[in-house]
């Protein structure tokens, strides 16, 4: 059986795209923008999906951080003072921390729950968020679309060589859910 990795991310790459930016963005970015330096992806569509994956993330986890916030960020007490820095960044300058925290180390995901634990308006952080998102998916994708005139010819190389070992890989995982449901069932039954 032949899959059409090409095919395959033309066809599913923008929703993959969405998804993926919504967990973990850079990644997913940069290899948006490879696909589109190919040729399998428009170059715009690319930046409007990291960047619609970014913004949905960010959404998500302000509101977690609005309504868990104090109770999650309690939890982190080795982190405290850095903690305590960021908020007094948000209510000094929220533009610039809502719109570079996804740029910064260490608070990709944990920024936005630090902004909505900080009680900042939604809609404020709504229209930053797009802002930041916008200049983050521009920027990655771009990265991405010109280091994909180094990548490329690699590739085309490694696809041969990718294809068999993305078969095993999908094996393996499939293998191990299976085992780990038949120990879960083996485990209900004992109780």
């Amino acid at each position: 059986m032949h899959i059409d990795i090409n095919g395959v991310i033309a066809q599913y790459g923008y929703i993959a795209l969405v998804i993926g930016c919504i967990a973990e963005g850079e990644t997913f970015t940069l290899l948006g923008g490879v696909a589109a330096h190919q040729g399998l992806l428009h170059f715009t569509g690319v930046v409007l999906a990291a960047m619609a994956g970014g913004i949905i993330g960010d959404q998500l986890l302000f509101y977690v951080g609005r309504r868990y916030g104090s109770r999650i960020l309690d939890k982190m007490h080795k982190h405290q003072d850095k903690i305590g820095k960021a908020n007094k960044m948000i209510r000094r300058r929220p533009e610039l921390f809502v719109i570079g925290a996804r740029f910064m180390y260490g608070f990709r995901l944990v920024g936005p729950i630090i902004i909505g634990s900080s009680h900042l308006k939604p809609l404020k952080f709504f229209i930053l968020n797009v802002i930041g998102a916008a200049i983050w998916a521009l920027l990655f994708v771009t990265i991405g679309y010109f280091a994909g005139e180094i990548v490329t010819p690699w590739l085309h190389k490694l696809d041969q060589h990718l294809k068999p070992l993305l078969w095993l890989v999908a094996a393996a995982i499939f293998a191990m859910l299976v085992r780990f449901f038949i120990r879960r069932w083996h485990h209900r039954r004992s109780e």
